[in-house]
């Protein structure tokens, strides 16, 4: 993708911070921190949403994710850690390129802030829910 800022980071065109390269995926520090050791995972081959990324290419990156995860953990010993993937604008995805965030949470409050606005499902409601995304 030509105009992708990501896809232009794996070429080399622009220059990252790389932490980790393989077949299907490649893992930098992302330059917008949200504390020390925030980095992104994305696959090398160009997809908006994950929904176009393949079952390899996912088992990939889910190996990239849980390698980094671990050296996080061990280098920082950060409190929590959020792993952050959205798809399509209204999900809050600002490049068009599937990525996850892996952003470690520290007790100085460093870190990925959210709200939740959860509500207590009706139980008819999750029953049908299931029924039409039940796997097995």
């Amino acid at each position: 993708m030509p105009d992708c800022v990501f896809c232009k980071l794996v070429s080399g065109e622009f220059p990252s911070y790389k932490l980790a390269e393989t077949a299907h995926s490649f893992a930098f520090l992302d330059i917008n921190t949200l504390s020390q050791g925030h980095c992104l995972v994305i696959p090398k081959k160009h997809h908006s949403q994950i929904y176009e990324v393949s079952k390899d290419e996912l088992q990939d990156l889910a190996a990239v994710l849980h390698s980094l995860c671990g050296k996080i953990r061990q280098t920082f010993n950060p409190a929590g850690l959020n792993i952050l993937q959205n798809n399509g604008r209204i999900a809050h995805q600002l490049v068009e390129h599937v990525h996850f965030h892996l952003i470690p949470k520290y007790e100085t409050g460093q870190g990925l802030g959210i709200e939740w606005p959860a509500k207590q499902g009706a139980k008819e409601e999750l029953q049908a829910v299931q029924g039409k995304l039940k796997l097995a």
